[in-house]
Protein backbone atom coordinates (compact mmCIF):
# COMPACT_ATOMS: atom_id res chain seq x y z
CA UNK A 1 0.00 0.00 0.00
CA UNK A 2 1.61 3.17 -1.15
CA UNK A 3 2.43 5.97 1.65
CA UNK A 4 2.99 9.62 1.04
CA UNK A 5 3.77 12.44 3.48
CA UNK A 6 1.11 15.30 2.91
CA UNK A 7 3.53 17.77 1.64
CA UNK A 8 4.37 15.11 -1.47
CA UNK A 9 0.70 14.25 -1.85
CA UNK A 10 -0.17 18.26 -2.21
CA UNK A 11 2.57 18.95 -4.95
CA UNK A 12 1.36 15.97 -6.58
CA UNK A 13 -1.88 16.76 -7.18
CA UNK A 14 -1.84 20.04 -7.82
CA UNK A 15 0.34 19.04 -10.83
CA UNK A 16 -2.15 17.17 -11.85
CA UNK A 17 -4.61 20.00 -11.90
CA UNK A 18 -2.37 22.39 -13.18
CA UNK A 19 -1.18 19.92 -16.34
CA UNK A 20 -5.09 19.70 -16.41
CA UNK A 21 -4.97 23.48 -17.04
CA UNK A 22 -5.86 24.72 -14.05
CA UNK A 23 -4.86 27.85 -12.60
CA UNK A 24 -1.82 27.54 -10.16
CA UNK A 25 -3.77 29.25 -7.53
CA UNK A 26 -6.41 27.22 -7.61
CA UNK A 27 -4.59 24.23 -8.18
CA UNK A 28 -2.46 24.81 -5.02
CA UNK A 29 -6.39 24.89 -3.00
CA UNK A 30 -7.80 22.22 -4.06
CA UNK A 31 -4.79 20.09 -3.95
CA UNK A 32 -4.32 21.53 -0.30
CA UNK A 33 -7.90 20.88 1.08
CA UNK A 34 -8.26 17.19 -0.94
CA UNK A 35 -5.14 16.17 1.25
CA UNK A 36 -6.31 18.03 4.50
CA UNK A 37 -9.59 15.58 3.99
CA UNK A 38 -7.09 12.76 4.11
CA UNK A 39 -4.85 13.88 7.01
CA UNK A 40 -8.32 13.43 8.92
CA UNK A 41 -9.45 10.42 7.55
CA UNK A 42 -11.84 11.17 5.34
CA UNK A 43 -10.22 9.48 2.07
CA UNK A 44 -13.78 10.24 0.68
CA UNK A 45 -13.33 13.39 0.31
CA UNK A 46 -9.50 13.11 -0.18
CA UNK A 47 -7.44 12.79 -3.01
CA UNK A 48 -9.58 9.97 -4.72
CA UNK A 49 -11.50 12.90 -6.01
CA UNK A 50 -8.72 14.22 -8.43
CA UNK A 51 -9.82 12.06 -11.55
CA UNK A 52 -13.54 12.70 -11.27
CA UNK A 53 -12.58 16.80 -10.86
CA UNK A 54 -9.85 16.49 -13.77
CA UNK A 55 -12.00 14.70 -15.97
CA UNK A 56 -15.21 17.21 -15.78
CA UNK A 57 -12.15 20.31 -16.47
CA UNK A 58 -11.23 17.97 -19.54
CA UNK A 59 -14.37 17.70 -20.92
CA UNK A 60 -15.81 21.32 -20.24
CA UNK A 61 -18.05 21.05 -17.88
CA UNK A 62 -16.03 22.48 -15.01
CA UNK A 63 -14.83 25.86 -15.26
CA UNK A 64 -11.66 25.75 -13.20
CA UNK A 65 -11.75 29.61 -13.48
CA UNK A 66 -15.09 30.43 -12.19
CA UNK A 67 -15.03 33.26 -9.31
CA UNK A 68 -18.07 33.14 -7.08
CA UNK A 69 -21.12 35.81 -8.53
CA UNK A 70 -22.88 37.77 -5.96
CA UNK A 71 -26.35 37.60 -7.26
CA UNK A 72 -28.39 39.21 -3.99
CA UNK A 73 -26.26 40.43 -1.21
CA UNK A 74 -28.13 42.35 2.25
CA UNK A 75 -25.94 43.32 5.14
CA UNK A 76 -26.32 39.20 6.56
CA UNK A 77 -26.82 37.58 3.41
CA UNK A 78 -25.02 36.56 0.37
CA UNK A 79 -27.12 34.51 -2.41
CA UNK A 80 -24.21 33.63 -4.69
CA UNK A 81 -24.01 31.39 -8.18
CA UNK A 82 -20.48 29.16 -8.46
CA UNK A 83 -21.21 29.22 -12.37
CA UNK A 84 -20.06 25.21 -12.09
CA UNK A 85 -16.30 26.42 -10.78
CA UNK A 86 -13.97 24.80 -8.56
CA UNK A 87 -16.09 24.11 -5.08
CA UNK A 88 -13.93 24.65 -2.70
CA UNK A 89 -12.44 27.62 -4.22
CA UNK A 90 -15.94 29.13 -4.44
CA UNK A 91 -16.78 28.06 -0.86
CA UNK A 92 -13.53 29.90 0.88
CA UNK A 93 -14.00 32.74 -0.65
CA UNK A 94 -17.93 32.77 0.25
CA UNK A 95 -17.02 31.89 4.11
CA UNK A 96 -14.56 34.38 3.90
CA UNK A 97 -17.07 37.08 2.98
CA UNK A 98 -19.76 35.66 5.68
CA UNK A 99 -16.91 35.94 8.42
CA UNK A 100 -16.49 39.57 7.77
CA UNK A 101 -19.79 40.56 7.61
CA UNK A 102 -20.41 38.17 11.33
CA UNK A 103 -18.32 40.93 12.64
CA UNK A 104 -20.94 43.23 12.66
CA UNK A 105 -23.43 40.70 12.20
CA UNK A 106 -24.63 37.88 14.79
CA UNK A 107 -25.94 35.67 12.33
CA UNK A 108 -25.26 35.78 8.55
CA UNK A 109 -26.18 33.08 6.08
CA UNK A 110 -24.64 32.44 2.27
CA UNK A 111 -25.82 30.59 -0.41
CA UNK A 112 -24.44 28.93 -3.20
CA UNK A 113 -25.43 27.03 -6.53
CA UNK A 114 -23.80 25.22 -9.45
CA UNK A 115 -20.52 24.68 -7.62
CA UNK A 116 -18.59 21.92 -8.07
CA UNK A 117 -17.90 19.44 -5.50
CA UNK A 118 -16.98 21.03 -2.51
CA UNK A 119 -15.37 18.77 -0.62
CA UNK A 120 -15.49 18.52 3.63
CA UNK A 121 -17.97 20.87 5.02
CA UNK A 122 -16.11 20.64 8.40
CA UNK A 123 -13.15 22.65 6.94
CA UNK A 124 -15.60 25.31 6.14
CA UNK A 125 -16.67 25.57 9.82
CA UNK A 126 -13.32 24.90 10.69
CA UNK A 127 -12.44 28.60 9.03
CA UNK A 128 -14.87 29.75 11.58
CA UNK A 129 -13.94 28.36 14.66
CA UNK A 130 -10.51 29.69 13.41
CA UNK A 131 -11.82 33.61 13.87
CA UNK A 132 -14.02 32.24 17.45
CA UNK A 133 -17.42 32.13 15.89
CA UNK A 134 -19.33 29.39 15.25
CA UNK A 135 -20.98 27.79 12.01
CA UNK A 136 -23.47 25.53 10.13
CA UNK A 137 -22.93 24.25 6.65
CA UNK A 138 -25.43 22.20 4.56
CA UNK A 139 -25.71 20.80 1.50
CA UNK A 140 -27.37 18.96 -1.10
CA UNK A 141 -26.34 17.37 -4.55
CA UNK A 142 -28.21 20.18 -7.43
CA UNK A 143 -30.49 17.25 -7.77
CA UNK A 144 -28.34 14.43 -9.12
CA UNK A 145 -25.71 11.75 -7.83
CA UNK A 146 -29.27 10.53 -5.81
CA UNK A 147 -28.07 7.49 -3.93
CA UNK A 148 -30.60 7.44 -0.85
CA UNK A 149 -34.33 6.01 -0.74
CA UNK A 150 -36.78 6.72 1.98
CA UNK A 151 -37.45 3.65 4.13
CA UNK A 152 -39.61 1.18 2.93
CA UNK A 153 -38.31 2.43 -0.70
CA UNK A 154 -35.86 0.64 -3.22
CA UNK A 155 -34.69 3.21 -5.35
CA UNK A 156 -33.02 6.45 -4.47
CA UNK A 157 -34.24 9.71 -4.61
CA UNK A 158 -31.66 11.87 -2.34
CA UNK A 159 -28.15 12.70 -1.66
CA UNK A 160 -26.28 11.68 1.06
CA UNK A 161 -26.68 15.58 2.50
CA UNK A 162 -24.20 16.16 4.77
CA UNK A 163 -24.34 18.74 7.46
CA UNK A 164 -21.54 20.49 9.82
CA UNK A 165 -21.61 22.39 12.75
CA UNK A 166 -18.42 23.47 14.56
CA UNK A 167 -18.23 24.97 17.90
CA UNK A 168 -14.97 26.69 18.82
CA UNK A 169 -13.18 25.99 22.29
CA UNK A 170 -12.79 22.77 23.58
CA UNK A 171 -9.38 21.89 25.38
CA UNK A 172 -8.15 20.23 22.29
CA UNK A 173 -9.60 22.72 19.53
CA UNK A 174 -12.76 23.09 18.57
CA UNK A 175 -15.65 20.67 18.35
CA UNK A 176 -16.68 19.95 14.29
CA UNK A 177 -19.64 17.42 14.07
CA UNK A 178 -19.37 16.90 10.31
CA UNK A 179 -21.48 13.62 8.93
CA UNK A 180 -23.22 12.59 6.13
CA UNK A 181 -27.13 11.70 6.68
CA UNK A 182 -26.55 8.09 5.52
CA UNK A 183 -25.13 5.21 6.76
CA UNK A 184 -22.19 6.32 4.77
CA UNK A 185 -20.58 8.60 2.61
CA UNK A 186 -21.26 7.48 -0.90
CA UNK A 187 -17.38 8.46 -1.90
CA UNK A 188 -16.58 5.61 0.92
CA UNK A 189 -18.41 3.11 -1.01
CA UNK A 190 -16.32 4.43 -4.34
CA UNK A 191 -13.28 3.96 -2.32
CA UNK A 192 -14.16 0.48 -2.37
CA UNK A 193 -15.23 -0.07 -5.11
CA UNK A 194 -12.08 1.39 -6.63
CA UNK A 195 -10.07 -0.87 -4.71
CA UNK A 196 -11.79 -3.79 -5.31
CA UNK A 197 -12.97 -4.22 -1.74
CA UNK A 198 -16.24 -5.35 0.06
CA UNK A 199 -17.90 -2.95 2.37
CA UNK A 200 -20.08 -3.64 5.88
CA UNK A 201 -23.28 -4.46 5.59
CA UNK A 202 -25.43 -2.23 6.78
CA UNK A 203 -24.07 0.14 4.26
CA UNK A 204 -26.05 -0.16 1.19
CA UNK A 205 -28.78 -2.34 0.06
CA UNK A 206 -28.92 -4.24 -3.88
CA UNK A 207 -31.69 -3.08 -6.33
CA UNK A 208 -33.93 -5.66 -4.67
CA UNK A 209 -33.78 -3.45 -1.23
CA UNK A 210 -31.96 -6.76 0.01
CA UNK A 211 -28.02 -5.62 2.32
CA UNK A 212 -25.51 -6.79 0.37
CA UNK A 213 -21.51 -6.52 0.63
CA UNK A 214 -21.07 -5.36 -3.18
CA UNK A 215 -20.19 -2.05 -4.00
CA UNK A 216 -20.71 -2.72 -7.62
CA UNK A 217 -24.49 -2.79 -6.62
CA UNK A 218 -24.97 0.83 -5.73
CA UNK A 219 -24.12 1.76 -9.57
CA UNK A 220 -25.55 -0.99 -11.60
CA UNK A 221 -28.56 -0.26 -13.90
CA UNK A 222 -31.05 -0.39 -11.75
CA UNK A 223 -28.94 1.44 -9.02
CA UNK A 224 -28.92 -0.17 -5.03
CA UNK A 225 -29.30 2.63 -2.75
CA UNK A 226 -27.37 3.98 0.52
CA UNK A 227 -29.19 3.35 3.83
CA UNK A 228 -30.21 6.23 5.69
CA UNK A 229 -28.63 7.12 8.99
CA UNK A 230 -30.17 5.84 11.70
CA UNK A 231 -30.33 1.91 11.46
CA UNK A 232 -33.68 0.87 13.10
CA UNK A 233 -35.28 4.26 12.53
CA UNK A 234 -33.91 5.58 9.72
CA UNK A 235 -36.66 7.92 9.17
CA UNK A 236 -34.42 9.87 11.22
CA UNK A 237 -31.78 10.31 9.18
CA UNK A 238 -33.91 10.71 5.61
CA UNK A 239 -36.36 13.13 7.27
CA UNK A 240 -33.13 15.16 8.25
CA UNK A 241 -31.96 14.51 4.54
CA UNK A 242 -35.04 15.67 3.14
CA UNK A 243 -35.06 19.07 4.97
CA UNK A 244 -31.71 19.27 3.79
CA UNK A 245 -32.65 19.05 0.11
CA UNK A 246 -34.92 21.43 0.27
CA UNK A 247 -33.24 24.21 2.01
CA UNK A 248 -30.14 23.91 -0.06
CA UNK A 249 -31.93 23.53 -3.19
CA UNK A 250 -34.38 25.78 -2.64
CA UNK A 251 -32.71 28.84 -0.84
CA UNK A 252 -29.83 28.75 -3.09
CA UNK A 253 -32.16 28.76 -6.58
CA UNK A 254 -30.61 25.72 -7.72
CA UNK A 255 -32.36 22.23 -7.56
CA UNK A 256 -33.82 19.71 -5.18
CA UNK A 257 -34.12 16.00 -6.52
CA UNK A 258 -36.34 15.38 -9.70
CA UNK A 259 -36.53 12.49 -12.00
CA UNK A 260 -33.95 11.33 -14.54
CA UNK A 261 -31.17 13.62 -13.00
CA UNK A 262 -28.17 14.66 -15.06
CA UNK A 263 -24.57 12.77 -13.83
CA UNK A 264 -23.38 14.32 -10.81
CA UNK A 265 -21.32 17.81 -10.88
CA UNK A 266 -21.70 19.77 -7.50
CA UNK A 267 -23.36 20.81 -5.24
CA UNK A 268 -26.21 23.94 -4.05
CA UNK A 269 -25.15 24.69 0.03
CA UNK A 270 -26.13 26.71 2.75
CA UNK A 271 -23.64 28.60 5.34
CA UNK A 272 -24.47 30.25 8.99
CA UNK A 273 -22.11 32.12 10.72
CA UNK A 274 -23.12 33.33 14.20
CA UNK A 275 -21.29 35.70 16.42
CA UNK A 276 -21.38 34.28 20.07
CA UNK A 277 -20.75 38.12 21.29
CA UNK A 278 -24.14 39.06 20.54
CA UNK A 279 -25.47 36.66 22.32
CA UNK A 280 -23.88 35.03 25.69
CA UNK A 281 -20.70 36.35 24.86
CA UNK A 282 -17.06 34.90 23.79
CA UNK A 283 -16.50 34.30 27.44
CA UNK A 284 -19.14 32.75 28.53
CA UNK A 285 -19.67 30.25 25.96
CA UNK A 286 -15.99 29.51 26.11
CA UNK A 287 -16.78 28.65 29.63
CA UNK A 288 -19.71 26.62 29.15
CA UNK A 289 -18.02 24.56 26.43
CA UNK A 290 -15.01 23.96 28.29
CA UNK A 291 -17.11 22.77 31.79
CA UNK A 292 -19.61 20.29 29.48
CA UNK A 293 -16.41 19.21 28.00
CA UNK A 294 -15.00 18.34 31.02
CA UNK A 295 -18.42 16.80 32.19
CA UNK A 296 -18.91 14.79 29.28
CA UNK A 297 -14.68 13.07 29.19
CA UNK A 298 -15.14 12.46 32.84
CA UNK A 299 -17.72 9.70 32.79
CA UNK A 300 -17.54 6.37 33.92
CA UNK A 301 -16.33 4.47 30.80
CA UNK A 302 -17.77 1.03 30.40
CA UNK A 303 -15.05 -1.57 30.82
CA UNK A 304 -11.91 -1.93 27.88
CA UNK A 305 -13.05 1.65 26.92
CA UNK A 306 -9.99 4.23 27.00
CA UNK A 307 -11.98 7.43 26.37
CA UNK A 308 -15.06 8.80 25.04
CA UNK A 309 -14.95 10.24 21.99
CA UNK A 310 -16.26 13.97 21.09
CA UNK A 311 -16.34 15.64 18.08
CA UNK A 312 -13.47 16.72 15.67
CA UNK A 313 -11.81 13.89 18.16
CA UNK A 314 -12.00 10.81 15.35
CA UNK A 315 -10.03 14.01 12.69
CA UNK A 316 -7.50 15.55 15.04
CA UNK A 317 -6.08 11.58 16.14
CA UNK A 318 -6.09 10.74 12.60
CA UNK A 319 -4.64 14.10 11.70
CA UNK A 320 -1.68 13.29 14.02
CA UNK A 321 -1.37 9.98 13.19
CA UNK A 322 -0.91 10.76 9.34
CA UNK A 323 1.14 13.87 9.65
CA UNK A 324 3.88 11.81 11.45
CA UNK A 325 3.84 8.18 9.10
CA UNK A 326 2.59 9.36 6.14
CA UNK A 327 -1.11 9.02 4.08
CA UNK A 328 -1.83 5.34 3.01
CA UNK A 329 -3.82 5.15 -0.31
CA UNK A 330 -5.07 1.93 -1.53
CA UNK A 331 -3.50 -0.06 -5.11
CA UNK A 332 -6.78 0.86 -6.67
CA UNK A 333 -6.99 4.45 -6.21
CA UNK A 334 -3.09 5.12 -6.47
CA UNK A 335 -3.30 3.36 -9.69
CA UNK A 336 -6.17 6.07 -10.42
CA UNK A 337 -3.56 8.79 -9.80
CA UNK A 338 -0.86 7.22 -11.50
CA UNK A 339 -2.71 6.31 -14.78
CA UNK A 340 -4.15 10.47 -15.13
CA UNK A 341 -0.53 11.24 -13.97
CA UNK A 342 0.70 9.09 -17.28
CA UNK A 343 -1.88 10.24 -19.65
CA UNK A 344 -1.13 14.18 -17.95
CA UNK A 345 2.88 13.48 -18.31
CA UNK A 346 3.18 14.34 -14.59
CA UNK A 347 6.16 12.65 -13.00
CA UNK A 348 4.63 10.03 -10.59
CA UNK A 349 6.16 10.25 -6.43
CA UNK A 350 8.33 7.16 -5.71
CA UNK A 351 6.49 5.42 -2.69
Amino acid sequence: MPVLKDAELTQFSSALFRAAGVPEAQSELVARSLVESNLRGHDSHGVMRVPFYIGKVLDGTLNPQAALIVEKESPSSLMCDGGWGLGQVLSQDLMQRLIAKCQTSAIVCGTLRRACHIGRLGEYAEMAAAKGLTAMVIANNHGAAQRVAPVGGKRPRLGTNPICIGMPGGAKGPFVFDIGTSATAEGKVRVKKIAGQSVPLGWILDPDGKPTADPNQLYGNPPGTILPLGGDQAYKGFGLAFMIEMLAGGFSGGQCAFPNPPPPLGNCAMFWVMNPEFFGGSQHIQQEVGQLETYVREVPRIDGVAQVTLPGDPERNTLQARREAGIPLDEGNWKALTDLASQLKVPVPSV
